[in-house]
């Protein structure tokens, strides 16, 4: 069997099986591929001529194995792998962090204008790190640029800690324990980058079944889903600088954000060229508007 034979034959067992795709590929095909590289020990990117490979009986084994607990346990595969990827990056990952897949990663690496002159970027912070992926892709693609990066969960940050001495990234991004930013002191930024829980407690119960391996903490977020957004954006402005904009994700929860601010001010939503939604965008002058209006009785 070659290896695309076996990549399309994954792939129909995954379809069948009702595997759910959201974790680092979106279809079943590129699921497979990657399932496939990494039991081989391939690159994920490998060259497409390798499809045409013969594998050997013990090379199909491999996959198989991984296949079948993949598709068995229902874990995300990078749970599997102990790895995942953004922005081109490889990080460690565990059921300790959620599976890195934010769309804001495609701003990192194609920069902030018009609403931030890279020149204007010098500090950031990752609110809600997790892995510390999107922290450490800001800091790989932007290397004038310091980073913190802040959680609540102190097994979160021992394993962002270590990708980040995986990328040799120590000296620029700092990883603290911070609920939200809360415990930032007196630090004000350039950037606020913010990935937060948001999906509402009703919706819990819904979510495929991969969802539920990954940490609660890092989904669920209230009735609506902004209980973490709300308290974000109060918090905010006395960490932005003048020039500052803050980014944040908030999913499904977009709707209800909009309802919630529509009469004191306008959210730029993000459109992405390589899929994701739910990314708002506020200057200094918004953030400082949306805190007064959360802030009020």
């Amino acid at each position: 069997m070659t290896l695309e034979e076996q990549i399309r034959l994954a792939a129909r067992r995954m379809d069948a099986a009702g595997v759910y795709f959201g974790h680092g590929t979106d279809n079943a095909i590129d699921e497979a591929c990657w399932l496939a590289s990494a039991a081989l020990g391939l690159p994920p990117d490998f060259d497409s001529e390798a499809f045409a490979r013969i594998l050997t009986t013990e090379e199909q084994a491999r996959i198989e194995s991984l296949l079948t607990q993949r598709i068995e346990t229902r874990q995300p595969l990078a749970y599997l792998l102990g790895r995942g990827w953004l922005a081109g990056l490889e990080f460690e990952v565990s059921p300790d962090v959620l599976v890195p897949r934010s769309p804001i990663a495609e701003l990192i690496l194609d920069g902030f204008e018009p609403w931030l002159a890279a020149n204007d970027l010098k500090r950031a912070v990752d609110v809600g790190t997790g892995s510390g992926c999107l922290a450490i892709a800001l800091a790989s693609h932007w290397p004038g640029v310091e980073v913190d990066a802040l959680d609540i969960s102190d097994a979160a940050l021992e394993l962002a800690r270590r990708n980040v001495a995986r990328h040799g990234l120590e000296s620029r991004v700092r990883c603290r324990h911070s609920d939200l930013l809360a415990d930032a002191g007196d630090a004000v930024y350039d950037l606020i980058l913010a990935n937060p829980p948001y999906v509402p407690t009703a919706s819990m119960a819904g979510l495929p079944t991969e969802f539920l391996h990954e940490p609660s903490l890092g989904l669920e977020a209230g009735a609506d889903g902004l209980d973490l957004v709300r308290r974000l954006l109060v918090q905010a402005p006395r960490h932005l600088s003048g020039h500052g904009i803050l980014v944040c994700e908030v999913g499904e929860a977009a709707e209800a954000l909009d309802a919630l601010l529509a009469d004191h001010v306008d959210l730029v939503w993000l459109e992405f060229a390589h899929g994701g939604d739910g990314v708002f965008l506020l200057d200094r002058q918004a953030v400082e508007v949306a805190a007064r209006a959360l802030a009020s009785p």
